[in-house]
């Protein structure tokens, strides 16, 4: 099946514990299911993952115990499939996507975003969830070596121009205005399309 062509494709990226996925589900709420998708590249990894590991796909999508004891092998395991196609979950992931509206909630790599780039050209808004170390220290972060400086984590610290930073961190007002900034344009572009 060939996904629908969308009018935005919002990739985002930051740090574990930053809140990503805290914010693209208020964006989704705030578009609509029916307008907006949220994709994540690491559901259809965590689903083969699972499957090639005999082990619990759903526990592997929480941000729990059970995902952090498999996350090094994990994002080990991802690297090499991402060597032999560097598209390879980035296919996976929007391969039923109808909405007009794509949210990629957690790139990590240039070559996530390059893909997304070069198959959506002037459709990819980069988007950068960003959160002081104390704020993300007190959401249960703490500096793993092995996973923190990998580049499942720094992938994106340089080499992405980013059309956009939201800071995620206590203040909700800050949040909320930055929010409303992001969903002008995204449907400024949508009547653009129509």
């Amino acid at each position: 099946m060939t996904p629908a062509q969308p009018t935005s494709v919002l990739l985002f990226s930051g740090k574990r514990k930053s809140g990503k996925d805290y914010v693209t589900d208020l964006l989704q709420k705030r578009l609509s299911a029916e307008m907006c998708c949220v994709l994540r590249l690491s559901a259809p990894l965590k689903q083969q993952y699972a499957q090639d590991h005999h082990l619990d796909y759903e526990e592997l999508l929480g941000a729990g115990q059970y995902k952090e004891s498999y996350r090094a092998d994990m994002i080990h395991w991802g690297e090499m499939k991402r060597q032999e196609d560097s598209g390879f979950f980035c296919r996976l992931a929007v391969k039923n996507a109808v909405q007009p509206i794509w949210i990629i909630s957690d790139c990590r790599r240039l070559s996530d975003v390059h893909w997304f780039q070069k198959e959506f050209p002037d459709k990819c808004i980069c988007v950068r969830v960003e959160a002081s170390e104390k704020t993300r220290s007190q959401r249960g972060w703490s500096f793993t070596s092995g996973i923190d400086d990998a580049e499942s984590e720094c992938g994106l610290d340089e080499g992405v121009k980013f059309d956009w930073i939201i800071r995620n961190d206590e203040d909700y007002d800050v949040l909320e205005k930055q929010l409303q900034g992001l969903l002008s344009l995204v449907t400024h572009r949508m009547k653009l399309n129509r």
